[in-house]
């Protein structure tokens, strides 16, 4: 993604916009399991992209121009991200980015994916928020970083929350960049 991005601080609002979108994604022939808020944006308090993240779960990817078909052009757009098995749409509303969709297979260890893990993890240990949050603020300092840079960045802390949470869950260790 090529969208400039800030980080600023927790909003109440973003549960209610992400509750908003499951709404309109529930009218699309998704044929969703599960559509869930994840990123930082569903962790109150916690200062992040106001961006929200949506996972939704389908028994099947399909390709990407079945998407398409029925995402409104010119708000929602197809990102290649080359992550296999995932496709990515991010929603534009009146020019400004405010969404990204998730499309991700539906399988008995969904909820067992790195990201839930981290985000529970996270929301229940107030001093992790706070650590996060004071190391997205120096890295934002840094006007030059992409978003992909920003994200892999801030990997060894992610890693590190991950293996607390895989741990006290009694998970095996994964690398967080992995699928």
């Amino acid at each position: 993604m090529q969208d400039r991005f800030e980080i600023v601080e927790y909003n109440p609002d973003w549960r209610l916009c992400f509750l908003a979108e499951q709404e309109i994604i529930k009218n699309y022939p998704f044929e969703a399991v599960a559509i869930e808020h994840v990123g930082s944006t569903a962790i109150p308090g916690q200062w992040a992209k106001p961006i929200i993240d949506i996972f939704i779960a389908v028994p099947v990817v399909k390709a990407v121009s079945y998407y398409e078909s029925f995402l409104l052009k010119p708000d929602y757009s197809f990102v290649a991200t080359g992550m296999p098995g995932r496709l990515l749409f991010a929603k534009h509303t009146n020019g400004i980015w405010t969404h990204n969709l998730h499309i991700l297979p539906y399988s008995e260890s969904f909820y067992s994916r790195n990201e839930f893990l981290f985000l529970d993890y996270l929301k229940s240990h107030h001093d992790l928020i706070i650590r996060y949050g004071k190391l997205k603020e120096e890295l934002i300092g840094n006007q030059d970083l992409s978003i992909e840079g920003y994200t892999r960045l801030k990997t060894d802390f992610i890693q590190e929350v991950v293996d607390l949470a895989r741990q006290e869950r009694g998970l095996p260790w994964e690398n967080v960049w992995e699928e």
